[in-house]
């Protein structure tokens, strides 16, 4: 599996490093960034809740 975060997507909310810091981090202005793009298998469903949760529906994850 893997995550993506599109940028013209994302508005900062932070759900994703908040819900999934292991995978997400925030860039210096609160705006997601993917720390893992290749996820673990311990972590897909971590990453599948992240994703459910983003407003803006700018995670997309490749499995």
């Amino acid at each position: 599996m893997k995550i993506h975060i599109d940028t013209d997507l994302c508005s900062g909310h932070g759900r994703c490093y908040t819900i999934a810091p292991e995978l997400f981090d925030a860039d210096d202005v609160g705006y997601g960034v993917v720390k893992t793009p290749e996820v673990p298998d311990d972590l897909h469903d971590l990453a599948r809740r992240a994703a459910s949760n983003c407003p803006e529906l700018a995670i997309r994850i490749d499995e």
